[in-house]
């Protein structure tokens, strides 16, 4: 689980973890993750320092679920930065962009690889990217265009990833979790636990479930 430290990524990992799945609560340093699991005190919950951004940092957690468990089931790509509600196309500063797309997009892509061949030992693999409706071609207009460009990129990852890994029947979706009451959704979202829902419904997906889809509330949003 990346990005768990705080908001959304903190109660998708405590609510897989009251489920019974061990779950690796990742944040860029290791006392951000011990001390998110140590006030969740949920069993299950292990914390591990990881940082989508750098290589060496994924291979480090790779090798620790590898030594530790031999393969990986499921891996939540929900590490974002960057909202950036000040900012128009038009007049964007492509050094804030290209911030966001290192972690949003490239961060993502990176975990994803490096986890891999954990998630192909898996007789259930699955990726849930979280995503955004404001990566939605269908319905996006003007505005934060780092974050809405790296969410609709991360979407395009997330249909390549699904059709090249389903012979490994490893099932790969994006979830929209709404607009959410946490530090980057900001005041008047709706709870975080109802966000968390939807997420923890694609790690959880059966077999049969579907694959290289965009979900909001276990619902299909345009693409």
């Amino acid at each position: 689980m990346t990005g768990a430290n705080r908001g959304l990524g903190t109660e998708v990992a405590r609510q897989l973890a009251a489920l019974g799945h061990t779950v690796y609560l990742t944040a860029r340093t290791r006392s951000d993750a011990e001390t998110v699991v140590e006030q969740l005190g949920v069993p299950g919950l292990v914390a591990h320092q990881l940082d989508v951004t750098d290589p060496a940092s994924v291979d480090r957690l790779a090798t620790t679920v590898e030594s530790e468990h031999g393969r990986l089931d499921v891996l939540v790509n929900n590490a974002a930065i960057l909202y950036d509600t000040w900012q128009n196309a038009t007049t964007a500063d492509l050094g804030t962009v290209h911030e966001a797309l290192e972690t949003n997009l490239f961060g993502a892509w990176r975990t994803a690889l490096g986890l891999l061949p954990l998630l192909r030992r898996s007789r259930h693999g699955r990726i849930v990217n979280v995503s955004s409706e404001g990566g939605s071609l269908t319905n996006m207009g003007g505005g934060t265009p780092a974050y809405s460009t790296s969410k609709a990129a991360l979407n395009a990852l997330t249909r390549m990833l699904a059709a090249e890994l389903r012979g490994d029947r490893i099932l790969v979706n994006a979830v929209c979790p709404g607009w959410v009451a946490t530090d980057m959704g900001g005041p008047g979202g709706r709870p975080v636990t109802e966000g968390a829902a939807g997420i923890v419904w694609a790690a959880a997906l059966p077999d049969t479930g579907p694959t290289g889809g965009f979900f909001r509330d276990r619902r299909p949003v345009p693409w």
